[in-house]
């Protein structure tokens, strides 16, 4: 398996301490700088932030040229 496959990743749950479990999170964008985007992750229980992500802008370029080479795959529509 290629390593590139796993260079983004964004949580769907963390561990929120109010709530005392494994939470289902929202990712908000909190801050924009020349170099890097920081998300902040909030829990959607008790909307308490979990815990933050930074993307830099090297790794936000190669998000969205990796997104462009995929071809979008047609979905077929069926009449009935």
């Amino acid at each position: 398996m290629s390593q590139q496959q796993f260079e983004n990743f964004t949580a769907s749950s963390l561990y929120c301490d109010k709530c005392k479990a494994a939470m289902p999170v929202r990712e908000r964008l909190l801050l924009v700088l020349p170099e890097k985007e920081i998300y902040d992750y909030l829990c959607t229980g008790c909307a308490s932030s979990v815990g933050q992500r930074e993307v830099t802008a090297g790794e936000k370029m190669m998000a969205q040229a990796m997104t462009a080479r995929r071809p979008r795959r047609a979905v077929p529509i069926s009449l009935r």
